[in-house]
């Protein structure tokens, strides 16, 4: 069976992670591991199917402690069926140290921010916050299954969730690369505060913009709900009259129906890449998941 054949008859939850506009390491580390199943595995069969990966996954996972940056190996259970991941910090302990939703699961590989090839972020809702779990395996291939298999637990889960809307349109709403990720300085609500440097991450998907005090922070300090043009969210170049940045001079602002956020950027090429990031989000239209999901949270929630 030629490359392309193959590639036209992986899972198609699998192949769309590949076709987002994620780049870099983490892409590849795909893209590797799916040539190795064609070539070196054979998973593609004579007949155009492929193994299926099975509902349920179990195995060790290094993940990075949330008050110190040492990797500790522990233990991990997908329960397909259930909805639910747990992890363990005793390979044969009974308590899991974290239950987590499939419905509120995100996964995407970090590798750069990690600092490492197999680097994956796996994030979910605990608490009215974004929890952020930061792990990688020695093996690509073994990285890959577990990703693999939490895009396949989400496409079960929505397809229950929405039973009545066709699977093209699930499937981009299995997992979300952030549109842009990087520091930026903020000021405070009353716009007189110092202006404080930030890790940003934009996920386009729950339109929000989360911010951190270091890149691979568990929680986040604060968030910006997106919402669209028609309700009165818009971005603009430049600060305010009257205010002005710390170090860094190139300017956007957020306005939002309940306050306006500014912030400055380290360069007017990062600006530019800001802007255009806000205002793809923006103007784009609210998906069955962000309906079924979101509530009142339209303003930021800061600690």
């Amino acid at each position: 069976m030629c490359l392309e054949r193959a590639w036209l008859i992986w899972p198609h939850c699998c192949r769309s992670a590949l076709c987002s506009k994620g780049k870099g390491l983490g892409t590849w580390v795909l893209k590797e591991q799916w040539i190795r199943a064609k070539y070196e595995r054979q998973e593609f069969m004579a007949d155009g199917k492929t193994i299926s990966p099975p509902g349920n996954r179990e195995g060790f996972l290094w993940k990075r402690g949330r008050d110190n940056a040492q990797f500790l190996r522990r233990r991990f259970v997908l329960l397909a069926r259930e909805g639910l991941l747990k992890y363990y910090t005793k390979e044969e302990g009974k308590d899991p140290k974290a239950v987590i939703s499939i419905k509120d699961l995100n996964a995407t590989f970090q590798t750069e921010k990690i600092g490492n090839p197999h680097g994956l972020q796996i994030t979910y809702w605990r608490e009215g916050h974004i929890r952020n779990l930061f792990v990688y395996h020695e093996s690509g291939k073994e990285i890959v299954d577990w990703f693999n298999a939490l895009r396949a637990a989400r496409l079960q889960y929505l397809k229950m969730a929405f039973p009545d809307s066709p699977e093209s349109e699930l499937v981009p709403l299995i997992t979300t690369n952030y549109l842009k990720q990087g520091f930026m300085e903020k000021t405070g609500p009353k716009q007189r505060e110092p202006f404080k440097k930030r890790w940003f991450a934009l996920d386009p998907q729950e339109r929000r913009l989360l911010y951190y005090k270091n890149p691979l922070d568990a929680f986040e300090q604060g968030q910006v709900f997106l919402g669209r043009n028609e309700q009165g969210y818009q971005v603009y170049e430049d600060l305010p009259k009257g205010i002005r940045g710390n170090r860094w001079k190139a300017g956007l602002t957020i306005v939002t129906p309940q306050r306006r956020f500014v912030f400055t950027c380290p360069s007017e090429k990062e600006q530019r890449e800001w802007l255009e990031s806000f205002r793809d989000v923006l103007s784009r239209p609210l998906t069955p998941l962000h309906l079924l999901t979101a509530s009142t949270e339209s303003g930021c929630s800061s600690r």
